[in-house]
């Protein structure tokens, strides 16, 4: 029988463990954005867990795998006459992204493994722990799935299963930090209003949308439809989404020919950030009119302020979206996004944690 240690004993080693984990999550969004801008996704055609982890390292080798990706549509309709050079480039980003994903199996199964033996847990995290395992391997078969939809007709992976491959990163990213949160404070003091709770949980939920409309914003190209802020273009709503003979299947299938699904991935994403905004603003105000605690206002201090950052990043992303996307600006726009849904994150802990309760009115969020 394994040993488990008490909810408020959980050691030291393992909190910076989960902490690396988290970490190293942050930084394979952030390399698959990279991979993603600089249409390197689709370099490397072949899914070999095992023996893909040792790159090309003759010329010979470096030859065949340039000849596999000469039969990509890719290769064939955008990137027709690139050098082997250039291929090593892009070759580079997906095979550091994958090389990443297999180290961060390795720094967390040995150790994982290693603490459990040892009875370095709290029941309470155990469970969690495998949850995230799971959801890992899931998600290698999610992001091969996502590269074999680019290598059959479209030059690009296609757009859902990109945002499906994001999606289910956050998902694992936010369950790995709720966790870490319980491995931190187990017993955080907070005030209890069931009202500002369930505003937590909207936030978190709206920001997650946002950043999976996000996705599907760098998956259809929708910024390079209408790089202008405020308006698009001439007004608030582009004059395609008024033609209702547009709203059909195919209008959100055929996005690469068909103007339509990027002008209503881009409006959507606009107007859930000035909403998610709002709703930021005004749930943040309510927090600071009640007794907080120090943790809470911190909390909420970082929230606003990586809500101005995010708002700042997404507009410069998008002004600047003349001809291509910015790599440095779209990643950095990724990150920002990943650091908010954090706090958000954060934030919804503290408000909804029930070991200690205080004196605090379970007052109306009107």
């Amino acid at each position: 029988m394994f040993r488990f240690v008490e909810n408020t004993r959980v050691p030291k080693i393992v909190r910076v463990w989960l902490i690396i984990g988290l970490v190293m999550i942050f930084f394979q969004i952030i390399i698959g954005g990279v991979t993603r801008l600089t249409g390197s996704g689709l370099s490397i055609t072949r899914w070999e867990v095992v023996t893909g982890t040792v790159p090309p390292l003759s010329t010979t080798a470096w030859q065949e795998a340039f000849d596999l990706y000469k039969a990509t549509p890719q290769y064939q309709k955008i990137n027709h006459g690139i050098t082997l050079s250039e291929f090593k480039f892009i070759y580079f980003w997906e095979y550091f992204h994958r090389l990443w994903a297999r180290l961060m199996f390795f720094v967390f199964i040995i150790p994982f493994a290693w603490f459990l033996g040892r009875g370095m847990f709290s029941r309470q995290l155990v469970p969690r722990l495998m949850v995230v395992v799971l959801l890992a391997g899931l998600e290698g078969f999610f992001g091969w799935i996502m590269v074999a939809s680019g290598l059959i007709e479209r030059p690009w992976v296609n757009a859902y299963n990109l945002t499906l491959h994001l999606c289910m990163a956050l998902v694992i990213f936010s369950y790995l930090l709720w966790t870490t949160f319980i491995a931190f404070y187990p017993s955080p003091r907070v005030f209890h209003n069931q009202m500002l709770k369930r505003f937590g949980w909207i936030l978190v939920l709206l920001t997650f949308v946002q950043i999976a409309l996000g996705a599907l914003m760098s998956g259809t190209k929708a910024g390079l439809f209408y790089p202008t802020w405020p308006a698009m273009q001439s007004g608030f709503m582009p004059s395609i989404l008024l033609d209702y003979s547009q709203w059909k299947l195919d209008s959100f299938t055929a996005y690469d020919s068909n103007p339509f699904m990027p002008a209503l991935i881009q409006f959507l994403h606009r107007n859930t950030a000035y909403l998610l905004t709002i709703m930021t603003l005004y749930f943040s105000w309510k927090v600071i009119r009640l007794n907080r605690t120090p943790q809470l206002r911190k909390g909420i201090f970082f929230m606003l302020a990586m809500l101005t950052l995010q708002v700042t990043l997404g507009i410069l992303t998008l002004i600047n979206c003349i001809g291509h996307i910015p790599v440095l600006l779209g990643v950095l726009h990724q990150a920002g996004a990943v650091l908010l849904l954090s706090v958000v994150l954060y934030v919804t802990y503290l408000l909804n944690c029930e070991k200690i309760q205080t004196d605090v009115e379970n007052v109306s969020i009107a």
